[in-house]
């Protein structure tokens, strides 16, 4: 590993658990948006990205019930088949987890290096759930979302923790 590829270490305040839970809240909202045509097919599973990034920055903030909730409700409101979202999270969950000491002190290109293979591995879970259920196979485009969901990492991560520098320069 080359000195570039580590990020800068920056001491932040710990996230409260209300600013946590709205964010997930929000992603879950945006989830559920009507999306249509191309939108529908590029468009990332913001819940994903959020556990990832709780599960990688705070991973005592988040916990395992927490996410097969957000599971659950996603494969209610989707009309899905219960219980493939929740298990598909508590794996992503775990794998956030299982990182969380690693992932965050690489440089942002290496972040998103690994935090793609991570998503395609949540998606990769639901193909097979559903695939088992007898769903027919949706096409390569179908992994789009994780790629797209890959690329707003860098602004995931800047826009979460501005308000824990925000909070910080008050002091």
């Amino acid at each position: 590993m080359r000195p570039r590829d580590i990020a800068p270490q920056e001491i932040l305040p710990p996230v409260k658990s209300a600013f946590v839970a709205f964010t997930l809240i929000a992603a879950l909202t945006v989830n559920l948006l009507p999306w249509s045509g191309l939108l529908l097919i590029v468009k990332p599973d913001f819940v994903a990205l959020l556990v990832l990034y709780w599960c990688l920055h705070q991973p005592r903030r988040i916990g395992f019930a927490a996410v097969w909730l957000m599971g659950l409700t996603m494969d209610i409101a989707d009309g899905s088949l219960l219980g493939q979202h929740a298990l598909a999270y508590s794996l992503l969950a775990f794998a956030g987890i299982v990182l969380h000491r690693r992932v965050p002190m690489f440089a942002m290109k290496v972040q998103v290096l690994h935090v793609i293979p991570i998503l395609i591995l949540n998606d990769l879970v639901v193909l097979a759930i559903r695939s088992l259920a007898g769903a027919d196979f949706p096409g390569f485009g179908y992994f789009s979302g994780s790629l797209i969901a890959g690329a707003l990492w860098p602004v995931t991560c800047i826009l979460l923790k501005l308000p824990q520098r925000f909070r910080d320069s008050q002091s």
